[in-house]
């Protein structure tokens, strides 16, 4: 069945099959046509999370390394942002828990494939309106903002965007079919499917059902009641009644996080309440992603911890990723930066032993975090959050962590029922979408210490119940394994 004519039963307009065929043809004559390349398969392990969680890459070369088909799980991925790679490092690490090899399949990688090339041109296109949404507000009022919430959503969008994944599936070729194969970026998902693989889980990032993320013939796992009651009916994704989901194909799993933080999870938690107690200095971590949508927001927020971090009252954490120029910027926007924050750049292994270091002891200061390597720029956030007591973040993938967390303006209106689950469950606040509301909430957090009490308490909570323990649940489903 074309997957761009019909999805779960429900029939696609001819004149949105013909331009989704339009869209696939314009990139085969822009970009190339690699649909009948037979692309080998290699492996290397991965030098930063291999040690952390057992990665190992996929490479389009021959290697001596082989593919163990009877403990490896494939891990499609696509860098868009961080939060596509944050979600398949928590994957990765439960599949390694559980005992499995983890392969890391990220497409956007391939720029020597059609598909590589197609991802990274959409990625583009995305970080620019990332960009101008925070600059210009009309633009993310009638353009940006509906777009996120409403464009993506509708049944027709996964139509078009079926035809455009046809063109990343040449780099599966040489996978085995039956191979077991989760992938968190809908486009891996339904690229394995093109090319004819048979075990396919499709991980669900978003609080908010777009038909986006669907990918007919894989089953698919989502982090949130709501969230399943929504993408379960196609809720919202057409004018009329849609026929639901099949039963057996879509899961409410928890959050997916990584083994790391949840089996640390009430050790960390009783730190941070040692900290409250004895009156420490609380932690707060700020990641700043590459698109810098929301630098005007954290230069106000770092101003606005400065005074208490000189008083030794607060200690602060920033994570620039693989994007020093951000660092830069920050250093001329504020001045003063330069001279009390400890950067750490490019040393993997400094990064690990101060972040065991705030774990286990005390910290103090501003310390900067900036990696060229991309892996190293993710994970450092993962060691962070267990060392810090208040994560400002905005409210996507990092919404669902076991953190307290403050939440910023969305970047996209998707992002906003990120919040709201945070908020009901009570680890994170509501969605500060203006700055007025993010210095009052932050100087809440850091003055009325009941607060952040009480999300620890209700991170507890949440845990006994296994909110958290969604990545497990994944891997469990995708190999049929209850571990």
């Amino acid at each position: 069945m074309d997957k761009s004519r019909e999805i779960f039963g429900n029939k696609i307009a001819n004149s949105t099959y013909k331009k989704a065929l339009r869209s696939k043809k314009k990139f085969i004559r822009t970009l190339g046509d690699d649909l009948n390349t037979d692309y080998p398969i290699g492996i290397k392990t991965n030098p930063i999370l291999g040690p952390a969680m057992g990665v190992k890459e996929i490479l389009l070369e021959k290697t001596d390394e082989t593919l163990d088909t009877q403990k490896g799980i494939i891990v499609g991925n696509i860098r868009m942002g961080f939060g596509h790679y944050r979600i398949s490092m928590a994957i990765a690490s439960a599949a390694n828990h559980l005992g499995y090899i983890p392969y890391w399949f990220d497409l956007h990688s391939f720029q020597n494939s059609l598909g590589g090339r197609v991802i990274a041109h959409l990625n583009k296109l995305y970080s620019l309106g990332s960009r101008l949404s925070q600059k210009y507000k009309l633009f993310n009022k009638f353009y940006w903002d509906p777009l996120n919430s409403e464009g993506f959503r509708k049944l027709n969008y996964n139509a078009q965007d079926q035809k455009i994944s046809e063109l990343m599936a040449p780099v599966f070729k040489n996978i085995p079919r039956d191979m077991p194969c989760v992938a968190t970026h809908v486009w891996p998902a339904q690229a394995a499917l093109h090319a004819g693989l048979t075990n396919v889980l499709n991980v669900i990032p978003d609080n908010w059902p777009m038909a986006l993320h669907l990918a007919e013939g894989s089953k698919h796992t989502v982090q949130t009641p709501s969230s399943y009651f929504g993408y379960k009916t196609l809720n919202g994704m057409a004018k009329k009644t849609l026929k639901p989901i099949p039963e057996g194909e879509i899961f409410e799993v928890g959050h997916y996080i990584d083994h790391e933080i949840v089996s640390n999870l009430e050790a960390d938690s009783q730190k941070r309440m040692d900290r409250l107690r004895s009156e420490k200095a609380l932690r707060v971590l700020l990641t700043i992603g590459g698109a810098g949508a929301q630098r005007s927001i954290f230069v106000k927020i770092i101003k606005n911890i400065l005074p208490r971090i000189k008083k030794g009252k607060a200690v602060l954490f920033i994570n620039v990723g693989d994007h020093e120029k951000m660092w830069n910027q920050l250093s001329l926007d504020i001045p003063e930066l330069l001279e009390i924050t400890t950067l750490h750049k490019n040393d993997w292994q400094d990064t690990l032993n101060f972040s065991h270091q705030a774990i286990q002891g005390d910290v103090s200061g501003v310390h900067c975090f900036c990696n060229d390597d991309i892996y190293a720029a993710v994970y450092s956030t993962n060691l962070l959050l267990r060392a810090s007591d208040i994560l400002v973040t905005k409210p996507s993938e990092l919404a669902f962590y076991p953190v307290p967390k403050l939440m910023i303006k969305r970047v996209g209106g998707h992002e906003a029922w990120g919040a709201i689950r945070a908020a009901e469950i009570g680890d994170g606040t509501i969605e500060c979408d203006t700055q007025d509301k993010i210095e009052q909430m932050l100087n809440l957090l850091l003055h009325e210490k009941g607060i952040i009490k009480m999300m620890v308490e209700n991170i507890l909570k949440a845990h006994k119940i296994g909110t958290y323990n969604g990545a497990y649940r994944v891997i469990e489903l995708l190999t049929g394994e209850k571990k």
